[in-house]
């Protein structure tokens, strides 16, 4: 992977201390992704589980086994539209490449706005602007040596970068897959409530994720003097 910026942890030192002293104690530092809500992109497409590429006239599906991700990549020349709901994934448009120029087209160029959080680089943490603003720019093609590798140019532009960061992440072709699936939110023990994080113990009952952890407010919840 080839990195060419430098993440600015926003406040960073602060931030990034906060997050060191939350896992020490137990928590899940800043990666959100432990209640099982998507990755997003860009993180997406570290593909950590198999991904499948279904090619149509005017639309390319990308979807990822983890978290059931699902990636729309719009190739019939639309423009970005003006109400759409923000997500995880994002909106993308793409356009066809004959980079070669043999007739026969061999890049897709992908951009991918409107997206939500919280979302995070990796499963570092590092998070993403709040501002959601980030702005997604690929190139996907096949490798000129070994078509049966994948290689994506992935070139990130976010307020929490102090310039684009740009990775290149391959993939291998598997011609005969055995697809796992993947439900994050089967037997997940995280249970977040306000701004904290708690677990589910193995007989059912609510238990602290961090030591000297305070319970969570009930205030809905009928009080019982003692």
């Amino acid at each position: 992977m080839q990195r060419e910026s430098v993440v600015r942890c926003v406040d960073l030192e602060a931030s990034c201390n906060t997050k060191k002293k939350n896992q020490a104690a137990g928590g899940q530092g800043t990666d959100p992704t432990y209640t099982c809500i998507p990755d997003g992109m860009p993180r997406a497409m570290n593909v950590i589980f198999p991904m499948e590429i279904v090619i149509q006239p005017n639309i390319t599906h990308i979807m990822i086994e983890y978290l059931s991700m699902l990636r729309r990549i719009h190739t019939d020349g639309r423009d970005w539209p003006e109400n759409a709901e923000p997500s995880f994934m994002g909106y993308s448009i793409g356009k066809w490449v004959d980079e070669d120029r043999r007739g026969r087209y061999d890049v897709l160029e992908i951009e991918t706005r409107n997206l939500k959080g919280p979302r995070a680089f990796d499963a570092s943490g590092i998070p993403l602007h709040a501002d959601n603003r980030t702005i997604v720019k690929e190139r996907i093609y096949l490798d000129k040596a070994d078509p049966d590798i994948l290689h994506d140019e992935v070139t990130t532009i976010d307020n929490a970068l102090t310039r684009l960061w740009t990775v290149t992440k391959n993939s291998r072709r598997v011609r005969k897959p055995v697809w796992v699936e993947a439900i994050c939110a089967e037997g997940n023990q995280h249970v977040r409530i306000g701004k904290e994080n708690y677990m589910l113990s193995a007989d059912g009952y609510l238990m602290p994720a961090k030591k000297d952890q305070a319970p969570p407010d009930l205030r809905y919840f009928k009080q019982t003097g003692k």
